[in-house]
């Protein structure tokens, strides 16, 4: 952060540490009322985020709550004031009204928020959050983490727009989330069985059926690609909402469920090259987190543009890093192919780059199929042990941390090289992905999943005989 002098440097910090001072005691004024005429700025004086008042006929909004002091006139700290409309406050138009205002994650003690952006006449300088009624904060962003929160409990929120001048849009619609249990998960990073649903693909299966039929709870939904530029959609072409992607996602969620999205894969236009920066990056992942609120997003970083190319593996990776830090309720999975003893050496570099970097990755997930196995499980078993060597070897962790830091995702049925994984093979794969104590269990795809012996590699069934929905039911067993 750049400071224009030495005096707005250790005041800025002087108030950040007393950010949050004062805010609990305001309450949401009416729907669309503009604020009342400011007051003249005194010294020695709380004055909350957002508060407005006026100095020498100009009106100033608080950017960070603090305690005035002499010297510290709204003019001469730009870190702590912001310059309103002026002139008495002539600005009379509120913001427009928050849109979509929704959970994007929980834990036992904090909620995570996120909504969609106002529109003003002049511009949005923050956000009021309420929870219950009351202003607990005013963001600069359109994502909030309320935390220190009780476990087990609801909590219902709110969000107003705010314009320079003051003036308060009208209330968003109400967000009740409930915390999870507090101390009742011995691995909070466990993720439950998710297999991959492709709606643009394969004859995409109604996900409710599916649940209903073989007690799975989350889906991992395919592939965010680029429409153009650093721009996502779904497989390239599909908007965020609004389609047979959503309608799923909505589905999925009305039962209970949650959804992990995947972004690249093998092949199709994807982000990793088109976007420019690692912020770049980040921004396009938090357009499809906004839309979609997942509880994972799973980076697919496959072939020669993404996972070969360590300029784009780095920007994809530094990019991740603003994306957790934007979203520490959203877990964040790599997800890359093997050999049958491990990752080769673009691997073992996206790996050993992640640590350098420090990225938050919550899971490193192999794809162990596609190389020639006659033996599927001991080959997945091999592949799988290779991976927790190098992650011991890049973290220094025990056995039982990289484990716990793993994830398989297999292809049922047939694969490409028509390698065969049937349902008593991946039960032995998720019986041992179990005991060991990975967290994560996928495969390819739930649109695959249904019965066609002797048909070959296709989108819409496995190759092989077996029940509707087998390999989905042995995964929601993960």
């Amino acid at each position: 952060m750049k400071f224009r002098s030495r005096l707005i440097a250790w005041v800025a910090g002087l108030a950040l540490a007393l950010t949050g001072a004062g805010l609990t005691a305001a309450a949401p004024a009416a729907y669309g009322a503009a604020q009342q005429l400011a007051a003249a700025w005194a010294p020695w004086t709380s004055y909350a985020a957002g508060a407005v008042v006026t100095h020498n006929g100009v009106d100033y909004v608080c950017l960070q709550s603090h305690t005035s002091q002499p010297g510290w006139e709204p003019p001469n700290v730009p870190a702590l004031w912001k310059q309103g409309s002026g002139g008495g406050g002539n600005d009379t138009t509120a913001p427009s009204v928050p849109g979509n205002l929704r959970s994007t994650g929980v834990t036992s003690s904090s909620v995570s928020l996120a909504w969609n952006a106002s529109t003003d006449n002049v511009g949005v300088t923050g956000y009021n959050v309420y929870r219950g009624g009351t202003l607990v904060t005013t963001a600069t962003g359109t994502s909030f983490t309320d935390t220190g929160r009780a476990a087990s409990t609801s909590y219902t929120y709110t969000v107003r727009a705010r314009d320079a001048a003051g003036n308060l849009s009208g209330v968003s619609n109400s967000v009740t989330a409930t915390t999870s249990t507090g101390g009742g998960n011995p691995n909070p990073t466990r993720m439950p069985g998710a297999p991959y649903l492709y709606m643009g693909w394969g004859n995409p299966p109604n996900p409710g059926t599916v649940m209903d039929a073989t007690g799975v709870k989350s889906f991992t939904m395919a592939f965010i690609l680029s429409s153009g530029g650093c721009t996502p959609a779904w497989d390239g072409q599909r908007a965020l909402t609004g389609g047979a992607d959503e309608q799923a996602i909505n589905t999925i969620k009305s039962k209970g469920g949650s959804v992990q999205i995947s972004f690249g894969g093998w092949s199709g236009n994807k982000l990793g090259p088109n976007c420019s920066t690692p912020q770049a990056y980040a921004n396009a992942v938090q357009q499809v987190i906004n839309a979609v609120g997942p509880a994972v997003v799973d980076f697919d970083i496959e072939n020669t543009d993404e996972f070969e190319n360590y300029t784009v593996q780095d920007r994809i990776l530094n990019g991740l890093k603003i994306v957790k830090q934007n979203n520490p309720n959203v877990k964040v999975v790599v997800t890359f192919g093997t050999t049958r003893t491990g990752p080769n050496s673009h691997g073992i570099r996206l790996i050993n780059q992640a640590r350098a970097l420090a990225v938050p990755i919550d899971n490193f997930t192999i794809m162990p199929f596609d190389f020639g196995s006659s033996n599927m499980y001991q080959d997945t078993v091999n592949a799988s042990e290779g991976l927790k060597n190098a992650l011991k070897s890049a973290y220094g962790w025990t056995d039982a941390q990289a484990y716990a830091h793993m994830g398989i995702s297999g292809m049922n049925g047939l694969s490409d090289q028509q390698e065969l994984t049937s349902p008593a093979t991946w039960t032995q794969i998720r019986d041992w992905a179990n005991s060991r104590g990975l967290t994560r269990l996928a495969y390819w795809a739930v649109n695959r999943d249904r019965p066609c012996p002797g048909g070959g590699v296709v989108s819409n069934c496995s190759g092989i005989a077996q029940s509707d929905w087998e390999f989905t039911r042995i995964t929601a067993g993960f």
